[in-house]
């Protein structure tokens, strides 16, 4: 028998487990975000761009569903 069934027919409530979520160091993880964006300074414009794009296209084919075009 397990431990629930056995805790159940006592009437014992569940048994509390303690959740451990892992600690992140954001120093640590700043300092690697900015040394890559200091080694290759074409990955933000490189980003803007797609972004830009994918509203850009967006909006056409949305122009288009519409027949606006």
């Amino acid at each position: 028998m397990g431990e629930a069934k056995r805790r159940k027919e006592l009437g014992l409530p569940p048994r509390k487990k303690a959740i451990e979520l892992p600690k992140l160091d954001k120093e640590s993880i700043q300092k690697k975000v900015r040394s890559t964006l200091y080694k290759n300074p074409i990955i933000p414009i490189l980003f803007y761009g797609v972004v830009i794009g994918g509203l850009v296209w967006g909006l056409f084919n949305l122009l288009k569903i519409y027949k606006l075009i």
